[in-house]
C-alpha cells in the first residue's frame, strides 16, 4: 500500500484527493500547511509527497528545495499541485526538482495515473 503525504491547505481539495487515493489503495496522511512538513517527511518517509505550490507559512517550492538539499530526501518523488498553471511556476518547480506538476482543477483519473506512475518507480 503506497504511503502518500499530502500537503494541501484547501480542505475540500485535500479531502477529495485523500478519498480518491484511499479508494485506489493508498494510505494518505494530510498536512494543512507547510509548518513542520520537512520533519514529517523525514519521520514518515512516504512513497510520494503531493505538495501544493502556494501554502501558508512556507511555500511548496521552499519545501521542495529543502527536500532536494537533504540526501535522505533527495530522491523522494514529489507531485506538485497549483491553481496557477503559469509557465514560470512550472519552470521554478522543475528547477527545484519536482517529478510531476499538475494544475488544479484536475481529473480523478489524472490524479490516480500520476500517483500510480510516481509510486511505481
Amino acid at each position: 500500500m503506497p504511503q502518500i503525504l499530502l500537503i494541501e491547505d484547501e480542505p475540500n481539495i485535500s479531502e477529495a484527493i485523500r478519498f480518491i487515493l484511499s479508494r485506489d489503495g493508498c494510505s494518505v496522511t494530510v498536512l494543512p500547511d507547510g509548518t513542520g512538513a520537512l520533519e514529517q517527511i523525514a519521520a514518515q518517509r512516504p512513497d510520494l509527497v503531493i505538495l501544493d505550490l502556494m501554502l501558508p507559512g512556507i511555500s511548496g517550492l521552499e519545501i521542495l528545495s529543502a527536500m532536494r538539499a537533504q540526501p535522505a530526501l533527495a530522491d523522494l518523488p514529489v507531485l506538485m499541485l497549483t491553481a496557477k498553471g503559469q509557465g514560470r511556476d512550472r519552470e521554478a518547480a522543475e528547477r527545484a526538482g519536482v517529478n510531476r506538476f499538475m494544475t488544479k482543477p484536475f481529473s480523478n483519473d489524472d490524479m490516480r495515473a500520476a500517483v500510480r506512475a510516481l509510486t511505481a518507480r
